[in-house]
Order: structure tokens, then C-alpha cells, then sequence
């Protein structure tokens, strides 16, 4: 290993560099860039205390709104779209926090190179890929999660890296230092699963590395059964346990922040929404029972379900009969409401006393906004097709026979009351005998890709369950109720069931570009950030192309490399004693950096939600770790063929490609610097642009 003053100085030039090109115009532009109108709107949610839904774990939003609130933001500002001008509104310091998370990525990746192979030079050359890609320079200047979720997995990275380091010295096994390197290691990976659950990639890195540990450690016949244990117990607490009760303090905070209804509301359960302060489920604020002549809004009771929606839209021709339709929907508003009729009891609704509604009772929906009632017939249904189409149905209430529900109390009695919340119902169909059920498959976009509601046969299926969320009955007296409020756990497993589901079902937005992973590593398409036109601020998410492509050579390079030398050694090739030492360690480090870049690239062609580009960075980052390895190893490798033991013509041979190499990163920096920090004026294709003559793809969009 070089000597620890050298190391430290470049590490010092190294960060100096980073947190130059990251701070660099962090106020430009002044306006909402890209999944800004995102991240920014969650901000403003922490700071009113307001609960919303998003797919993403809350660790890297509390901490964009906690920059806000210590830098004078008061969450006033509305995030609308891209493009929308700060004014006054002090924006900076979001996006300074996440400049600075971004910045920790290169020191993070020289330190873990250094740690596998002792090389300056190579932890260097690694750094310098970091810090001049204009993909992970942009990422890192603006209001996103991605340079916080970057910054952890790194952080995970490297102190993977260094208890690997203390791993490996036995003398060192249970000491303060191997405690410590492992409990941060843990720590770092909760909070890279607490910012995205990509981050679970970097923690199935750290569960090859320890069971490769446990492996070598199996294989050591000086430890007793003891020890084996010990250093077992050692990483469940560390490296599950430990990073699971952060994981845990963490929804616990996101919970205790956001205590006041808000629009994200509808996503979770009714027996959720009644802890939230301004919900009409909240202190029992709403009737105990159901009674005829009640205006109720009825919620799916399947994780991340929807309420019974319906507006005045017909389902189109040749989608089953033309209609209205009728859908689930995540958000309140006053198209979920619904009056409770009886279907074969003359009751008026403002009889006296007041008629409950019981288990086994035939009923009518009738949508408040439209006067149509909620209707089933032997239709197939638009999406599943073995099911029956559900509509809206009638004239100011009136319709027919196929208008009637039975509506039965799952696990209850004939003539029970039905309650508000806590009663799971079932509505069957009295013609057809099939049960109203919704589910996430989306409607098209002449559905407003609301979720299909259709009438299942198959009556067991549990996505018939509803419940009754709102109850609106000036008659009904508001008496205590206890909805049964749900527990920590029970919340954050409700909160995951949600997330994964809506996660898994993301789709485009309307003329979004989108991806697929094959075009990442070789740099085919970026995204636009801001501006479009040469009047406008333009920013353009795309790798800087040299060092991408690079990047995947050196990476080919490796694995030819590695498998000749593997093939030659099977061979019976014997290799010179420190030889052999120093190419041991070359290529462990390069193995361990080659599966990090796998396991946060490969799984993405597994995935069926939208993916997009910047998805990509993660492996990147380890990509270019494995560069800094592989191009100081030939550069060591050649110098010594060619300097015949001349150790000055094999220096200058090294320095000479190691200066050739800095050259040709710099100077593609500055080629494509503009990228990251901003054009205007005339686009690539006008001879006056900065830009021209670099537009090498027809699919790069700048």
C-alpha cells in the first residue's frame, strides 16, 4: 500500500474536484427541473405534516424536507410542473443537501478501491470516471433521490469493503474496529433500502460478501464450533438485525410526521386513515352504523385498494354495453359517494324511526353525482373477461332488477348491523350471483386508467371484500367507536403491500421517454431534465459518452482477462510467487466489483414496471470502480513487458499512459460539460451551438 500520506493528500485533491464540479451553478436553473415537481411536493408534505403515498421508502424525502426546513423553506412553494419559476422561495438548499450526498459517491468509490488493492492509482483513475460523467454530475445537483440513494450504497460499499479488510487479519476478529466496521456497514444498508428498494441490490452484495466470509471461515479447522457460532450470531446482529430496527425508526418517524389527512389518504385501509388527524374517520367521527338513505363511500379491502368510483364517461364502443362506468379510485373526491337504497322494501329515506341496513339485505347503489345505480349483467367485463361487466345504470335512480346487491357481513349473521369500517362485506349479485371485486389492473386511458371493477364469479376470491369507509347521515348519532386502529407493524406492512403493488404497476407518463436496460451501459438515450427548445435552460441526463463506453470495454477487458488467466492456471501455468500475490488481489477486487455491477444491473431485466435511464447510476458507480482496477493492472502489466527492468522506462511508460488516460477524461469533460451545467441558444444540429458536432446518436435528444 502507498503510504498514508500520499493517500491522503489525493483523497483530499479528490474531494476538492467533487465538490467543485457538484456545487458548480447549483442554483441554475431556477426553475423546477424534471422529478423536482416530485421531491420538491413531498418536501412540502413533511413540513405541513400532511400524509401522502409515494412508492419510494420516506429515509431520503425526510431528509430533502429537513434541508428545506434548516435553510428557511417553508413548504409553501407548489411544485406544479417542470419549468415553474422558485421566485423567492428558497430552493437551494435541497438541492445543496443532495449535491453534498452526491459528492460522498467519489471519495466513498476511491476508498473502496483502495481498501481491495492498496492502489492509489487505481482508487484514483476510479475517482476521476466518477467525477467527470456528466450523468452522475447532473444526478447530483438537483431535487431527486437518486444522489441520496448513491451516497448509501457507497457508504454500504466501502464499509463492506473495509470489515472485508479486518475480515481478513484474524488477529482482529471480535476487536472494537471489526464491531465497528460491520455495525456501519449495517446501518449504511438500511439506509440504501430506506431511500429506494433498489437499494435491497447493495444489500444481496453484502449477503454474497458475508456468505463468502462465513465460507472461508467454515473451511479454518484452528476455530472451534464456538467461534463459528460467534461470528454467525456476530452478522445476524449487525447485518440483519441491527439494519432492520433503523429500517423500522424510520417509517416510525415518516408515521409521526405525517399525522394529517392529506391526499394520500385513500391508498391505505380505513382502519389506517383513522389515525390521521382531519380524516373523516378520525375520533370517530362519523355514524357507528349503516342506515337506508346513507351517502357512503365503500373501500377495497385488498391492500392499496381503491373506493367505488364513477363519473358520467361511458365505457366506449365495442367495450361491453356503452354504459357508464364505473371503476376504483385512489383519491377522495365527490364522485365515490354513493345512497344506500333498499331494493325491495318501500322505505322512505327520511322514515322515522331510522331502517339499518343488515347482513343479507338487498340494496341499491346510487352514484350522489350522476342518479345512476350500480348494475351488473352477463357482459364480459373490459379487462378480465371471465369476469361481468359492472356500469352505471338508470335515470335519477329508477333502473331495474340488475341494479340489486345482496350485501352479506363476511363471517357474520343474518340480520346483523353493518358498521362503518370494521364490518367486511361482500356484495353478490341477486340475477347474476357474481360479487362486485376490483383489483390493479388498469383501465386504458378512455378509463382514466382507474382500476377495473368488475362482478367475479368465482365469489371466495378476497378482492370481493369492501368495507364501509365514509358514512355521511345527519339522523345517526356519532357514539364512541373503536375502529380497531392498527398497530406499528401492521401499518408498515400495510404501507409495503402498497408500495410494491403500485410500484410494480408504474407506468409512463404521457410523452415520457422511457428505456430499456440494454441501452444503459452503452449510453443509447438520456432524459431530458429541463428545456427543450434553443429559447430555453437546457439539462440532459445523459452519460458522458467516453467514459461510458469505456467504462464497458474495460469491463469486457476484465472478463477476458480473468478468463484466460483462470484457464491457464487450470492448465497447471505457475506464476512467480509475487506475482501471483498481486494478481490474486487484483483480480478479487475486480471479481467483487464485477457481481456489485451485477446484481445492480442484471435484475432490471426481470422487472415489468417502466424503467428509465437513471436507474442505471448504481452500476455504474461499480463499473467504474472496476475501470480504475483493471486499467492501473494493464498499465502495470505493460510498463514492466516493455521496460525490459528498467524501472525509469517503466515509469515513464506508466506515467505516460496514466497522463494520457487523465487527458482523455478531462478533455471529454469539457467536450460534454454543457450537459450537466446547462445549454442555450441554437441545438446541436445549428453550427453556432456549443454542442455541435457532438451529437454522435440520433437517439441522444439534446
Amino acid at each position: 500500500m502507498a503510504s498514508s500520506a500520499v493517500n491522503s493528500c489525493v483523497l483530499l485533491l479528490v474531494c476538492a474536484l467533487t465538490l467543485w464540479t457538484r456545487l458548480h451553478r447549483i442554483e441554475e436553473p431556477p426553475h423546477v427541473a424534471w422529478d423536482e415537481t416530485h421531491f420538491g411536493k413531498h418536501a412540502n408534505f413533511y413540513l405541513n405534516r400532511t400524509f401522502f403515498f409515494d412508492v419510494h421508502p420516506p429515509l431520503a424525502k425526510m431528509l430533502i424536507a429537513m434541508a428545506g426546513a434548516l435553510t428557511g423553506y417553508n413548504g409553501s412553494f407548489e411544485f406544479d410542473k417542470p419549468g415553474d419559476k422558485y421566485g423567492d422561495h428558497n430552493y437551494v438548499g435541497m438541492r445543496l443537501l443532495c449535491a453534498l450526498m452526491g459528492s460522498t459517491v467519489v471519495p466513498c468509490a476511491y476508498m473502496t478501491v483502495y481498501l481491495l488493492t492498496g492502489s492509489v492509482i487505481a482508487s484514483l483513475i476510479a475517482s476521476l470516471v466518477v467525477i467527470f460523467d456528466t450523468g452522475t454530475l447532473t444526478l447530483s445537483q438537483y431535487i431527486l433521490l437518486d444522489p441520496i440513494l448513491m451516497c448509501f450504497i457507497m457508504l454500504s460499499t466501502c464499509s463492506l469493503a473495509a470489515f472485508r479488510v479486518f475480515h481478513q487479519d484474524r488477529e482482529s476478529h471480535f476487536s472494537l474496529v471489526w464491531w465497528l466496521s460491520m455495525a456501519t456497514t449495517g446501518f449504511f444498508l438500511s439506509c440504501a433500502i430506506s431511500v429506494k428498494f433498489v437499494g435491497l441490490f447493495v444489500v444481496l452484495l453484502a449477503g454474497v460478501s458475508t456468505i463468502s466470509d462465513l465460507w472461508d471461515l467454515l473451511g479454518d479447522l484452528n476455530l472451534s464450533k464456538t467461534d463459528l457460532a460467534q461470528h454467525f450470531i456476530a452478522r445476524v446482529l449487525c447485518l440483519i438485525l441491527l439494519p432492520v430496527i433503523v429500517y423500522l425508526s424510520f417509517f416510525s418517524v415518516h408515521f409521526s410526521i405525517l399525522n394529517r389527512s392529506g391526499n394520500g389518504d385513500a391508498f391505505f385501509s380505513s382502519a389506517f386513515q383513522s389515525q390521521l388527524i382531519g380524516n373523516e374517520l378520525y375520533n370517530s367521527s362519523v355514524p357507528e352504523h349503516v342506515a337506508y338513505g346513507s351517502i357512503v363511500t365503500l373501500k377495497n379491502r385488498r391492500a392499496g385498494g381503491g373506493l367505488l368510483h364513477s363519473h358520467p364517461h361511458l365505457y366506449p364502443e365495442g367495450v361491453g354495453v356503452m354504459q357508464q362506468q364505473i371503476t376504483a379510485y385512489s383519491h377522495k373526491d365527490e364522485n365515490n359517494k354513493f345512497l344506500i337504497k333498499s331494493a325491495h322494501l318501500n322505505i322512505s329515506l327520511d322514515a322515522s324511526p331510522v331502517q339499518y341496513v343488515k347482513s343479507g339485505d338487498v340494496i341499491v347503489l346510487e352514484h350522489i353525482m350522476t342518479k345512476r345505480n350500480v348494475h351488473s349483467h352477463v357482459v364480459q367485463a373490459p379487462i378480465t373477461t371471465r369476469h361481468f361487466q359492472v356500469t352505471g345504470y338508470g335515470e335519477n335512480g329508477t333502473g331495474d332488477a340488475n341494479d340489486f346487491w345482496t350485501i352479506d357481513i363476511v363471517g357474520g349473521n343474518k340480520g346483523d348491523l353493518i358498521k362503518t369500517v370494521t364490518s367486511v362485506v361482500r356484495l353478490t349479485h341477486v340475477n347474476v350471483g357474481c360479487s362486485l371485486h376490483s383489483h390493479d389492473k388498469q383501465l386504458p386511458k378512455w378509463g382514466w386508467e382507474q382500476m377495473e371493477v368488475t362482478c367475479n364469479p368465482a365469489s371466495r376470491d378476497p378482492n370481493n371484500l369492501w368495507n364501509v369507509e365514509g358514512n355521511i347521515n345527519d339522523r345517526l348519532p356519532k357514539g364512541n367507536m373503536d375502529f380497531f386502529r392498527p398497530s406499528f407493524l401492521e401499518s408498515v406492512i400495510e404501507a409495503h403491500k402498497i408500495m410494491t403493488q403500485v410500484n410494480s404497476n408504474l407506468k409512463p407518463k404521457e410523452g415520457e421517454v422511457t428505456s430499456k436496460p440494454w441501452e444503459w451501459p452503452v449510453n443509447y438515450r438520456g432524459q431530458r431534465f429541463s428545456g427543450v427548445g434553443p429559447d430555453t435552460y437546457r439539462v440532459y441526463l445523459l452519460g458522458n459518452p467516453i467514459l461510458f463506453w469505456g467504462n464497458l470495454v474495460w469491463l469486457i477487458v476484465f472478463l477476458l482477462l480473468y478468463t484466460v488467466r483462470a484457464t491457464l492456471l487450470q492448465r497447471g501455468m505457475q506464476e512467480p510467487d509475487d506475482v501471483k500475490a498481486y494478481r490474486d488481489i487484483v483480480s478479487y477486487a475486480a471479481v467483487w466489483l464485477f457481481i456489485g455491477w451485477s446484481l445492480h444491473y442484471l435484475p432490471f431485466y426481470l422487472m415489468g414496471r417502466v424503467l428509465y435511464f437513471h436507474h442505471y447510476f448504481p452500476a455504474f458507480l461499480y463499473n467504474a470502480m472496476l475501470t480504475g482496477v483493471v486499467v492501473e493492472f494493464i498499465l502495470q502489466s505493460v510498463s514492466q513487458a516493455l521496460s525490459s527492468g528498467d524501472w525509469q522506462r517503466q515509469f515513464l511508460i506508466y506515467s505516460s499512459g496514466l497522463v494520457g488516460f487523465t487527458s482523455v477524461i478531462l478533455t471529454s469533460f469539457y467536450l460534454f460539460h454543457g450537459l450537466s451545467y446547462g445549454m442555450e441558444g441554437p441545438l446541436s444540429d445549428n453550427e453556432n451551438s456549443t454542442m455541435y458536432g457532438l451529437k454522435w446518436l440520433d437517439s441522444w435528444e439534446f
